[in-house]
């Protein structure tokens, strides 16, 4: 191991380089204009991938954009990881906000700054300089890999689904590793071993048959805007409870040792507060901000409009009034029979006055693997190594619906090992990638692919 790490080490010039080289490729998978640019990306990292010496690369053609595969397959008798990551990346507008150009990978202080640094690129590179150093120096590598980078993450990944259903056998394996989340904070490193669920829906409420004049018809018609407003208020009560009947079923509690993991993490309510401009912090009685965040099912409402909203003045009384409402959900709670469960109440407690219609607009389940599975043991025992202290367990209050996928379709749960910050300015102007994580992730993956065998030897033997 000695030799790998000296190896990594005496070619951190070098991996920067080609790092600039594959973050100058625009590839914005939403743009039309890009794809060229997404196609040239997927040719870049298959050729790379055959540089540091993975096996049987292909590029998949899909109805959007490639998909790329590789695999290394000689460590008989160790696990297999499946590699997952992503080569998109979003726009970069607005791009007078940018520092430095986006696409021109720009050193500043110890933080590497382009489009894709942290979001994904920087994280999949990780990896490919973690096999060049063990193909390098020992011809092999202590476990197999299987990779796909696909190109169309931050657009919904549309066409992993079906790649995924199709290439079953192909992609059979022990665990999936996935590096495209962030560390909880700078010098804190970390394991996320959880994801939230959604139900996202919109809501319509219907008032007369057309917009009325607010001065000839207001008072004796119920305005659809109040209905609405009058609807969301009832949706928490007042220990800010979700007040949907059956909503917290089927909520799998956090365990004493999560909530005691939680503690230990450098957090402060005040600083979280200051820092988001706030008074006061506001949440389900009972629980502290992490935990809110992370491990609590909500409902917040993201959008709500209706009648006139332009300058000046319209004495209007509108016809309809609509809002977005997504709810984050934990593990064992299903989206499906959560949206069903909110239609069920909105109708209830709609005004009679007012006609409303609920559209389930999608939803994916939460993901969760367990802090003794071998996986996540072998993170933490790879992280002390590669940035010299212990890490701490951390959830994501967000959704990644990859991880789901792979749970359903292939059985296998996920390892989030993630390099970035929370302050990376991924899809923001001057999105950057800490080069000090940089190098750490490069060196704790070579870990991780040294202990994984151990770890699962043990949980045979168990």
């Amino acid at each position: 191991m000695d030799q790998i790490l000296e190896y990594i080490e005496g070619n951190k010039s070098r991996y920067l380089d080609e790092l600039r080289d594959l973050l100058s490729i625009p590839s914005i998978s939403t743009n039309p204009e890009n794809k060229p640019d997404l196609e040239r990306c997927a040719q870049w990292i298959g050729d790379h991938m055959r540089s540091v010496g993975l096996e049987n690369v292909k590029i998949f053609p899909t109805p959007g954009h490639p998909i790329v595969y590789a695999d290394w397959l000689h460590a008989r008798g160790m696990p297999t990881i499946l590699l997952y990551g992503h080569y998109d990346v979003q726009p970069v507008d607005p791009v007078e906000l940018w520092t430095s150009s986006p696409f021109e990978a720009t050193i500043r202080g110890e933080n590497l700054y382009a489009r894709g640094s942290a979001d994904d690129k920087g994280q999949v590179f990780i990896h490919l300089k973690s096999v060049e150093a063990y193909m390098k120096n020992t011809g092999r590598l202590p476990i197999n890999l299987k990779v796909i980078i696909e190109g169309e993450e931050e657009i919904g990944s549309m066409h992993l689904d079906s790649f995924v259903r199709k290439h079953r056998n192909l992609l059979q394996a022990d665990l999936v590793l996935i590096s495209d989340t962030s560390m909880f904070a700078k010098n804190v490193p970390s394991v996320c071993y959880g994801l939230r669920g959604l139900a996202y829906m919109q809501v319509e409420v219907v008032g007369p048959n057309r917009d009325l004049h607010s001065g000839s018809f207001g008072g004796s018609i119920h305005n659809p805007v109040h209905a609405l407003c009058e609807i969301v208020a009832q949706l928490h009560d007042k220990n800010r409870r979700v007040t949907i009947p059956g909503f917290y079923d089927h909520v799998r509690p956090l365990t004493k040792k999560e909530r005691a993991a939680f503690k230990k993490l450098p957090w402060s309510n005040s600083r979280y507060a200051n820092d988001l401009g706030v008074r006061k912090l506001y949440g389900e009685k009972g629980f502290t901000a992490l935990e809110q965040v992370w491990a609590r099912p909500t409902l917040e409402c993201n959008g709500i409009w209706g009648g006139f909203t332009g300058e000046g003045a319209k004495t209007v009384l509108p016809a309809k009034a609509f809002a977005k409402i997504s709810m984050r959900l934990v593990p064992d709670q299903k989206s499906e029979r959560i949206a069903k469960l909110f239609e069920k109440h909105i109708k209830k407690i709609a005004p009679k006055s007012v006609q409303v219609n609920v559209k389930y607009v999608h939803g994916g389940e939460a993901a969760i693997t367990p802090l003794e599975s071998p996986g996540v043991q072998a993170a933490v025992a790879a992280l002390e190594k590669g940035f010299g202290r212990k890490p701490l367990f951390q959830r994501e209050g967000g959704s990644i619906p990859i991880v789901v996928q792979f749970k359903q379709l292939l059985g296998l749960d996920t390892v989030l090992l993630g390099f970035g910050l929370p302050d990376e300015n991924a899809h923001a102007p001057d999105e950057f990638l800490n080069l000090k994580n940089f190098f750490g992730g490069i060196r704790t993956i070579t870990h991780f692919y040294n202990e994984l065998p151990h770890y699962m030897k043990m949980r045979r033997k168990k």
